[in-house]
Parts: structure tokens; sequence; C-alpha cells
């Protein structure tokens, strides 16, 4: 193999790397660069930062074009939220035709925002 073929070799290589982190980043990668403290301080942040109340009433407040978070800790059947999680990591995997976007969120940023939902269910 000629020194041009490897340089071409690995500069595909290398775009291919990148457009996988980019277009569906490994958990790994979401973990590493997306973490946050998993406080529920935090999870308020989130929910604004990625606008979910664009679609969702949380705390009284937003829109119902989607279901209604109020209270969605409390009338789980699954207490340790394992339902929640899923959806939070990748919607399309729980239901396959839903509108909701896969936000890439890390696992850390799930649990904030988990933290976030149980407080507000705990306060009412």
């Amino acid at each position: 193999m000629t020194p041009k073929r490897i340089v071409i070799l690995a500069g595909i290589f290398v775009v291919l790397l990148v457009a996988w982190f980019v277009l569906a980043p490994p958990r790994f990668w979401l973990n590493m660069t997306k973490a946050v403290e998993p406080t529920a301080a935090t999870g308020a942040q989130l929910v604004e930062q990625y606008e979910c109340r664009n679609c969702h009433r949380i705390a009284g407040q937003g829109a119902l074009k989607a279901p209604s978070l109020d209270g969605i800790t409390l009338r789980s059947d699954d207490p340790v939220h394992v339902t929640l999680r899923l959806w939070l990591r990748d919607p399309r995997a729980v239901k396959g035709d839903t509108a909701m976007p896969n936000f890439r969120l890390s696992d850390s940023e799930i649990e904030a925002i988990l933290a976030y939902l149980i407080e507000i269910d705990q306060s009412k």
C-alpha cells in the first residue's frame, strides 16, 4: 500500500469517526462531555435549556402538545423510574413513532431532570 493511499484511508477513518461522534455520540462520550451535577436545581435548568415546556406541562406551566409531566413520578408503576429514564435516554427506543426528539442526554443530565420532577411531585 502506498503512503498516499494510507493517508487517504486514515483521513476517511477520521471523518467517519467524527461523524459518528457528532451524529450518534456513544454513551461514554455523552457522559464525558455533558456531565452535570445531578441535582433538582440542575434539572430545572436543563428543563429550561432543552425547552421541555414547549411540549410538556411541568409544575403547572407549559404546553399540552405532549403528556403532562405533573405527578409523573407519583403515578408511575415503576418506583425507580426506569421507564422515564428510557424515555429521556432514547425516546424512539420506547415508542418508535414518537415526536419527542432525542436530546442525547448524558446519564447525569437524566438523573438531574428526574430529581427535578421528583422534587416537584413531592412538594405537592
